[in-house]
């Protein structure tokens, strides 16, 4: 008995140092999606003008932010249609974190919003994925989109933004949806809800909610649709990019596990890449949002929103966002460049410029090819998995696997194994 638990004593150390190494990396990796940025300056209020002639649409973030693409593909689709006044809300007008770290200047509060509108409730509620779903810290959010329904606004949840809805009792007795990942996690949590399986949106008159991240495009052209006509609706999505509207798009079913690249990249990349990705006024939204959404949900690499002068920036449609660093002070290992942006000029021994929409095609399909190319092609295939994104498009080119951190408990544990071996034959010889 003594010789076996000396045996698993010996296990269990060989094993220690790997598993703990994984914990801290894993905790750090999806710590640093919504980590806040550094205290800055609050740029003046620049809120798109309003029509009141036009329904009004906004998309809400939180106080401890959001998912970056379930924010800002609604916002470019429902902008560049012409058809609505769009403003982006949330409790308190102050830099709000999207995955990633690219963080957003509110155009409005919800004060603010209010004195807009009047006792009047926006048409259209966006409601993207919160990173801190039935914690205290929503419910300015929750009480909020409560009063919103009782007014009579619409409401769109994009992926896990079902889970901001149930929790705040707007989905009890309604068929949604919401993203692969976490369908069987609401469903325990939120059993008043009929989680539906299987389908890119689900529409129950008012309410429209969306599978995982990139199944909010559809069911935003989805309330264009219906809030205007089919063919607003079809110009918004070919102005985009996207060629899927109007057909069927299959999702992937829940799953307990992330994939085997996924564990591999929190657990064992150690001291992942910094990409510095540079803003710059006039980059499209979801351009912005491809970058950022595809390094987060890789797990691979941590970004940092830099700028050449380190002031806020204006996106194509008129979105604010605060740079943490200038690209001069940034010790990058990469830099990217969203959008149509070129001619880069790049501090002496900087990474030179990666212009990752240097393809035609849907922003997604060309960030997530560049991924495989710069990382690798399992990498890839598990964050267009996780984005929901139609690989059709997508060109995957590359190393096969993540082989170096795949390495690194290997040897981590034949290394122990060996310290083992050494210190027991010492001990019998003496």
């Amino acid at each position: 008995m003594r010789g076996f638990l000396k045996w698993c004593a010996l296990v269990i150390a060989v094993l220690a140092v790997p598993a703990i190494g994984a914990t801290v990396s894993a905790l750090s990796a999806f710590g640093a999606l919504y980590s806040p940025g550094p205290d800055r300056p609050v740029p003046a209020a620049a809120p798109p003008a309003h029509d009141p002639a036009k329904p009004t649409a906004v998309i809400v973030v939180g106080d401890r932010g959001a998912v970056v693409s379930d924010t800002l593909a609604p916002y470019e689709i429902l902008a560049s249609t012409g058809r609505f006044n769009v403003y982006a809300v949330a409790p308190k007008r102050e830099p709000k974190p999207l995955t990633g770290g690219l963080d957003l200047m509110p155009d409005l509060s919800f004060d603010d919003l209010a004195a807009l509108l009047g006792p009047k409730a926006p048409d259209l509620v966006v409601v993207p994925a919160l990173p801190d779903v039935g914690e205290p810290s929503t419910e300015p959010v929750k009480s909020w989109l409560r009063t919103q329904a009782a007014h009579g606004a619409k409401l769109l949840s994009v992926c896990n933004g079902g889970g901001v809805l149930a929790s705040a009792g707007l989905l009890d007795g309604r068929p949604a949806t919401a993203h692969w990942l976490k369908l069987e996690t609401w469903e325990a949590d939120y059993p008043a809800v009929r989680w539906v399986r299987d389908q890119r949106f689900v529409d129950d008159g008012d309410v429209v909610t969306t599978a995982g991240i990139l199944s909010g495009i559809d069911g935003t052209l989805h309330w264009v649709e219906r809030l205007t006509d089919p063919a607003v609706a079809a110009d918004a999505a070919k102005a985009i990019g996207w060629t899927r509207y109007g057909t069927r798009v299959p999702v992937h079913p829940p799953a307990s596990m992330p994939d085997a690249a996924a564990i591999v990249n929190a657990g064992f990349r150690w001291n992942p890449d910094e990409i510095g990705v540079l803003l710059a006024d006039g980059v499209g939204e979801i351009e912005l949002a491809s970058v950022f959404d595809t390094e987060g949900q890789s797990l691979s690499s941590r970004t940092l929103a830099v700028s050449t002068d380190g002031a806020p920036i204006r996106s194509r449609h008129g979105l604010t966002f605060v740079p943490r660093a200038t690209l001069a002070a940034a010790d990058l290992d990469r830099l990217v460049v969203p959008g149509a942006t070129r001619g880069v000029t790049t501090p002496p021994g900087g990474p030179a410029p990666e212009y990752i929409h240097d393809r035609p095609g849907f922003a997604y399909d060309t960030a997530v090819s560049a991924l495989s190319r710069t990382t690798d092609v399992a990498t890839a295939r598990w964050t267009a998995k996780t984005l929901e994104l139609p690989t059709d498009g997508v060109v995957f080119e590359g190393r096969a696997w993540p082989w170096l951190p795949t390495a690194l408990p290997v040897a981590l544990v034949l290394l122990g194994a060996a310290v083992v071996t050494v210190v027991l034959r010492k001990r019998r010889r003496s």
